[in-house]
């Protein structure tokens, strides 16, 4: 008989060919699987989509707006007289945010935003006072529409030195803006150098200082604008850094605040900023919100469950109302507006079109206020988020 005929041969070739059906089959339902439990694990990384530093009471409140819950990685660090803390989100994927934003002027000096060194994830970084020790909590609180907000609080340990004391709040109301600004040093008098431009009139000393904003210096002299205040912000010894106050009689709750700040270590460029400010709104909502804003953690305690309650039930409520105002006023403003943005960055032919787009849209309940970039030279940001500011970076420029 042929071997191939033989029952024991057909035996052994049908169990082959059913095992091999068999485990064609068992991997097969393993790839499929696998594949479903890839394809349920993924998720849509979390996304950063604001980044706020404020001042409630005596704490400083870093405030990230996110997508969906995420967890950070936090660390303090300190080298060669630079103090840091660093939240990174390092699966999160950055929105459209500002690189750099000024601090609370008490503990943080400045608020950076950037990739995570890894190359994805977003990290920010809190330059804060080296010479004043603080503690600090975490909290993430859900917003509505699936949104969280991480919320990082810090408070300084200790009172201020003299020579770090922060003045009492201005007695006006229209000029809340004092209670962040130090006690100004006696007024120097002003000399211009001799290798410096020759600038003319009030606004001398504003050109020199910051002479790549000079169309705008020129528009707001020939608007009515004058230098109410002019201020040294620092001690002998320090980096000597000036702010200006610029007011007009046309624009009574509008203010432009302007600050000069020198590079601390060389090769540093100088910081300018300029703002155009509606601080000065002075309406029932505008005077609650000011007051609701310097209750101390306590008094909060006191009114509120958690720190959470506050922001959503009493200040955003109030933050919606004041947005609304804004827009009115900016609406009567708008000539002032957009030669302001005209100005500030001519490099930008559509930019006065896209902010005045952005402070006429329809105000969104759910949301209390949002932050624009305008424009990346010079940086232009559009702050909604409260009283309504128009903020613009310059970096270097001339010398005080």
């Amino acid at each position: 008989m042929n071997k191939h005929q033989s029952p024991l041969f057909r035996r052994n070739v049908l169990n082959r060919l059913v095992f091999g059906a068999f485990w064609a089959t068992f991997c097969g339902m393993g790839l499929l699987s696998g594949a479903a439990a890839a394809g349920q694990t993924y998720q849509e990384p979390a996304e950063v989509r604001q980044v706020g530093i404020s001042r409630v009471g005596g704490h400083t409140l870093l405030t990230v707006i996110l997508t969906k819950p995420a967890a950070p990685l936090i660390s303090q660090k300190g080298a060669a007289g630079l103090t840091q803390m660093v939240i990174d989100f390092p699966q999160a994927r950055p929105g459209k945010l500002p690189a750099r934003q000024f601090g609370d002027g008490l503990l943080v000096k400045q608020v950076l935003t950037q990739i995570s060194p890894s190359g994805r994830g977003v990290q920010i970084v809190l330059e804060m006072d080296p010479q004043r020790p603080y503690t600090w909590w975490r909290q993430s609180r859900p917003l509505k529409g699936g949104q969280t907000a991480f919320i990082v609080g810090l408070k300084a340990e200790a009172p201020p030195s003299p020579a770090q004391m922060l003045p009492s709040p201005s007695p006006e109301p229209s000029l809340e803006i004092e209670e962040r600004q130090p006690e100004p040093a006696p007024e120097p008098r002003w000399r211009q150098e001799p290798s410096a431009p020759r600038a003319h009139g009030r606004f001398a000393e504003l050109h020199h200082l910051i002479p790549q904003a000079a169309p705008l210096w020129e528009f707001l002299e020939k608007d009515g604008w004058s230098v109410a205040e002019a201020k040294d912000y620092d001690r002998p010894g320090s980096r000597y850094s000036r702010a200006f106050t610029l007011v007009n009689s046309r624009y009574p709750e509008a203010v432009i605040n302007v600050a000069h700040i020198r590079g601390n270590t060389p090769g540093t460029p100088d910081i300018n900023v300029i703002d155009l400010d509606f601080e000065r709104l002075n309406t029932d909502t505008a005077r609650k919100y000011r007051e609701m804003k310097k209750m101390n953690f306590s008094q909060i305690k006191q009114q509120f469950e958690d720190i959470g309650d506050f922001f959503d039930d009493a200040l955003k409520p109030l933050r919606i109302q004041i947005r609304k105002e804004c827009q009115d006023l900016a609406r009567r403003w708008s000539t002032l507006i957009r030669e302001f943005v005209r100005h500030a960055a001519p490099q930008s032919p559509k930019a006065a079109d896209e902010v005045m787009a952005h402070i006429q849209a329809k105000v969104n309940p759910r949301f209390e206020g949002v932050q624009f970039t305008i424009a990346e030279d010079p940086l232009l940001i559009l702050n909604l988020v409260d009283f309504l500011y128009i903020r613009t970076y310059y970096l270097g420029g001339g010398h005080a």
